[in-house]
């Protein structure tokens, strides 16, 4: 196993961001088109950019992309461009961090069509249990957040079902501490922070030497 560093994180640029960024070479960052700022008009120019930056060591994830039905635009419109951006994912080989709202259905409906080469990772996971069922036996990975710090949310149930090798932790874009999200899980999952990070660590490892 790799050395678990004292801290690293990832930080997501969005798409009409990415051109104006400064990349820092000690900065881990994941960068992708989010469904909420899909322009019609400039998304392929978007996805240029996108397949640019995706080549560089200090991006180590593709997203967030993914499926919102609580927006406007048509979840036709919003599947081409998560499509294009998982085969900019498996061109490059680095995982997928998926935001999907409502739309579970056809995220797995897209997934069977499909055999996608990547790991796929669902940010921010707080939904039912049946639909966690699904994605775990499509091989997804799970991100928890904030609702973690909520004992009747889904996330707090989900967290002691979810596989460990299977599982992430995150704070989104909340002020948050990362801290108070490892300790809420570690709480539930009835171990130490410690473990918890050393188990996290080891599967982000993992995520990059499957082929």
């Amino acid at each position: 196993m790799s050395e678990l560093p004292a801290e690293r994180s990832i930080l997501n640029i969005l798409g009409q961001d990415m051109a104006a960024y400064g990349f820092d070479p000690g900065r881990w960052v994941s960068v992708g088109i989010h469904p909420w700022y899909i322009d019609v008009e400039t998304w392929e120019t978007q996805l240029v950019e996108l397949e640019r930056w995706a080549t560089q060591p200090e991006v180590k994830m593709i997203g967030e992309c993914g499926l919102d039905r609580l927006i406007p635009l048509s979840l036709e419109i919003q599947l081409k461009v998560f499509e294009a951006q998982v085969q900019v994912a498996e061109r490059v080989q680095k995982p997928v961090v998926i935001h999907c709202v409502r739309a579970f259905n056809e995220l797995l409906q897209w997934h069977k069509r499909r055999r996608t080469q990547v790991p796929l990772i669902i940010h921010g996971f707080n939904n039912q249990p049946q639909i966690a069922q699904q994605l775990l036996q499509k091989g997804f990975y799970f991100s928890l957040g904030g609702a973690l710090l909520r004992p009747d949310s889904n996330a707090s149930t989900l967290v002691r079902e979810i596989p460990l090798e299977r599982l992430f932790l995150e704070n989104d874009d909340r002020p948050i501490p990362i801290e108070e999200v490892y300790q809420a899980a570690a709480t539930h999952l009835q171990c130490s922070t410690g473990y918890l990070q050393s188990q996290i660590w080891t599967n982000f490892v993992a995520l990059f030497s499957q082929k």
